[in-house]
This record gives structure tokens, C-alpha cells and sequence, in this order.
């Protein structure tokens, strides 16, 4: 791999593998940034704009972020919110639009910059799938599904993460059935058997697959080691970062515990929230550790909350038989009939449930650790060391600067990362306030990076 510095062209170009929130928002980061920098979006997807989160079409389907903190622009806070106004919706900024309507937005943007007479011939769609990337004379060959290939001076890699591993205790006859699904996110619920389902996890994406599914002859059964469901929204008023210390996991707890009792938990995790990256990144590797094995569950349910109306559907769902969850380990799923048999230890008092399922839908949350197994792009890099997992196994290396790294610890040249792969590095990298941030930061610094080449 040649890593040497080249003279750049008068228009360098920028590969964004990915066509979500993410990799849109750091495509149109860039075309501001430079104006005579060409950038190709690259995405497999159907639509581009939309990535997993926003292509539902439920309407139950609604943000986890009030209309007021959903801008695509960290400087311009209000943006969505004007972008509805302008299209006769009503919304105010503490309400919670559907994730769908959300997508409307960001395919209007998208739509914008493409048609702007500015970024003709500078914004280039590829409906396609990125496969590989190599090496050459300082720039970036990158290898498509269908056979093409194109140039780049520089790549960011916003795909996302992968699908969640198969569940503890599931054998290759359950993986390999059509009534398991591994990616909720595409669930097709004409496929789903009527029946009892069973729902490996609790967390925010099985509260949209009960959505989904709940009623129509359905019964879901939500497994979780701790049976815990995400907190709702409800009012809030502003209030200041808790004082105290949070040089380890455990003292970070108790400051914030602190807080809570004095202005509300809501208050408390609102306050320290933008700071959150900023006490990750302070700690050393071993306390995060600590932290993902002891109190991430308990962070999760707290910030990443439901809207109410989604808190009201779900707690009809209970109510009517339509939805238990248990808090218990997952021991052994295997196939029985035409369906499943699953075998949990129920973690309040211990006892072994036995019970047949038609259905089993991985909700577990999408891997972190990138596989070198495969044949898709990341697995690709990762076998040839271009690209390794974090010390965590939440997603890629990256340095301060959102550059991967590689198998021998240094970074590779002109190979950026975004989104989820980076959340070992800065933890909150999963929601918008957090993602328009990090785009924008991102752009300048490829910006920066080209720049310096050119006047090498």
C-alpha cells in the first residue's frame, strides 16, 4: 500500500460510502467546505437519505428526539422545524414526528444540493455497493458490486454497523430458517407467522418491532437479561451539568445520582449529556469496560428514551397480554416442528422457562465489532489490516480526527470513519444532536487534509 503524498488535481474527489444520515450530512459538510471538491455518495439502499432508521413507514414509528433538537445542522438549530412550518405541518418544537417524516426531510436535502447549479457535476449518486478499496500512487481505487470503479483522494466509511450476532444458545438450524430474523430494521410483516414470537431484547428496536407486530394474531414475548424498557420522554426544564467528579465510572454514577435527586433524573441526564463524549474519551479503556459491563443497560434506558405516545401504545400492549417482557439469560434456542423452542432462566427468582415459539427476531442491537469474515467492504479492509476493531469491539479505530486505524496501530492514509463504527472512540455516536456534529467536524478536516496535500 502506497501511502506517499501526490500533487492533488484541481478537483479532488471524496468517496462517502454510506447514503444515511451520516454519510449525507458529511457529503453536503464537504461540498460547502470546498468549492470545487467532488464528492460520490455511495449506497446500496433503495433511497438515499434514509438508512435503517428512517425508511419505515409505520406512522407508530416516531423520532426519540423532539422536533427542537433534530436539525441536520448544528449551526442552525432550528432547521427542521422551519422545514415543517413550511410545509403546513403544525409540529411544534417539542413534539415527536415520525421517523418517516424525518427521512422527507433528509431526502430534501438531499434533493437540494443535487439540483443547486453550484454542485453540478460536484454531487455524484452511486446506487451501487462499495466492496473494496485499494491503493494506488497515493489515491483510492474504490471497487464497486456491479464491476465499476472510480478514484478517490480520500474515503469515509458511514455504514453503519453490522447486524447483531445470532442469540447465546441459537444453533445453525434456527440461524439458517426463514422464521428467524437477524435484521429487524427490514422486518416484512406479511413474513412474520401469526403466533407466539419471541423478541431476544427490550431495547428501542423491539419496541418497534412490537409496534410492528403486536395484535394481528400475534403475542410477543421480549427476552433481556435485565427485562428492562427505555424511559420515557416528559417535560424538562433546562439544567446545569452535575458538579462532582467523574474520573471513573462509579463516580460519575454518584454525581449524577446526586443530581437526580436534587432536579430530576431527566434534568440530570439532559445536563451531563453534552459532556458525556468528553468523560468517555477520559477514561482509560479498563473503566470503559467496566462501564459497558456494569451500567451501560441502566445509561441506555435512561437517554435513549421513548416518545410518550410510543410509552402509551406499549404499556396498552402489556396491559392486553399482547407483550410480556422477562428480565432472564437466554440458555438454548432450537428449531421444533415448524417453530422454536426456547429454554430462559428468569433472573428475579431463577426459574427455568421452557416455551415454543413460531418466530424469533434478534433485537439485540447491531454489532459493534467488525467481522473479517464476509465479503463486504469492512470484512474486505479488516483481513488486509487496512482497518481494526477498537479495543472494545464497538466498532473501528479511529483517531481524534475520525481517521481509521490500521492493524499495525497507524493510521491509514486518507481513510475516515462516521457514525456508529467510531462509537468506541466517543460512545455518543448514534443520534442526531451527536452525528451533526461529528459530519461537520469531519469535513473540515478532510478539507484540511486535502489542502495540505495540495500544497505539499
Amino acid at each position: 500500500m502506497s501511502t506517499r503524498d501526490r500533487t492533488a488535481p484541481a478537483s479532488s474527489t471524496v468517496a462517502v460510502v454510506g447514503g444515511g444520515f451520516s454519510g449525507l450530512l458529511t457529503a453536503i459538510h464537504l461540498l460547502q467546505a470546498d468549492p470545487d471538491l467532488i464528492v460520490r455518495l455511495v449506497e446500496r439502499a433503495p433511497q438515499f437519505g434514509r438508512g435503517r432508521a428512517y425508511r419505515t413507514e409505520n406512522p407508530d414509528h416516531l423520532l426519540n428526539v423532539r422536533v427542537a433538537n433534530m436539525s441536520a445542522f448544528p449551526d442552525r438549530p432550528d432547521h427542521f422545524a422551519a422545514w415543517l412550518r413550511a410545509r403546513g405541518d403544525c409540529a411544534g418544537p417539542s413534539a415527536f414526528v415520525s421517523r418517516n417524516r424525518y427521512g422527507d426531510y433528509l431526502q430534501s436535502l438531499l434533493r437540494e444540493h443535487v439540483r443547486d447549479p453550484d454542485n453540478a457535476g460536484r454531487l455524484l449518486l452511486e446506487h451501487d455497493e462499495a466492496v473494496d478499496i485499494e491503493w494506488t500512487d497515493g489515491r483510492q481505487v474504490v471497487k464497486l458490486a456491479l464491476g465499476r470503479s472510480f478514484e478517490a483522494d480520500a474515503t469515509v466509511l458511514a455504514v453503519g454497523s453490522p447486524p447483531p450476532s445470532p442469540p447465546h444458545g441459537a444453533d445453525d438450524g434456527v440461524v439458517a430458517s426463514a422464521n428467524y430474523f437477524a435484521e429487524p430494521w427490514t422486518l416484512d410483516l406479511a413474513s412474520v407467522p401469526q403466533g407466539d414470537v419471541l423478541v431476544v431484547g427490550s431495547g428501542l428496536t423491539m419496541i418497534d418491532a412490537a409496534l410492528s407486530l403486536a395484535g394481528e394474531g400475534r403475542r410477543l414475548t421480549a427476552l433481556s437479561r435485565h427485562g428492562l424498557l427505555p424511559r420515557s420522554h416528559g417535560p424538562t426544564t433546562p439544567s446545569d451539568p452535575p458538579e462532582g467528579s467523574t474520573a471513573t465510572p462509579l463516580q460519575a454514577l454518584r454525581t449524577l445520582r446526586a443530581q437526580a435527586r436534587k432536579v430530576g433524573w431527566r434534568e440530570a441526564v439532559d445536563g451531563i449529556r453534552p459532556r458525556t463524549a468528553a468523560i468517555w474519551m477520559s477514561w482509560p479503556v479498563d473503566e470503559r469496560r467496566r462501564f459497558l459491563r456494569h451500567a451501560q443497560t441502566w445509561w441506555d434506558v435512561h437517554r435513549h428514551r421513548m416518545a410518550p405516545a410510543v410509552t402509551a401504545r406499549v404499556s396498552e400492549l402489556i396491559a392486553v397480554g399482547q407483550l410480556e417482557i422477562f428480565g432472564s439469560r437466554l440458555e438454548r434456542i432450537r428449531t421444533a416442528g415448524d417453530g422454536f423452542e426456547a429454554t430462559f432462566r428468569r433472573s428475579a427468582d431463577g426459574h427455568w422457562i421452557t416455551r415454543r415459539f413460531t418466530a424469533v427476531i434478534n433485537c439485540m442491537g447491531m454489532r459493534g465489532s467488525p467481522s473479517a469474515e464476509g465479503n463486504d467492504l469492512v470484512a474486505r479492509l479488516a483481513r488486509r489490516g487496512v482497518v481494526r476493531a477498537d479495543p472494545l469491539g464497538l466498532g473501528l479505530e479511529v483517531s481524534d480526527a475520525l481517521q481509521v486505524v490500521g492493524a499495525t496501530g497507524a493510521p491509514t492514509a486518507g481513510l475516515f470513519a462516521v457514525g456508529p463504527l467510531t462509537r468506541g472512540a466517543f460512545w455518543e455516536t448514534v443520534a442526531t444532536p451527536d452525528l451533526r456534529i461529528h459530519t461537520a467536524r469531519l469535513a473540515r478536516t478532510i478539507f484540511e487534509s486535502l489542502r495540505t496535500v495540495e500544497a505539499a
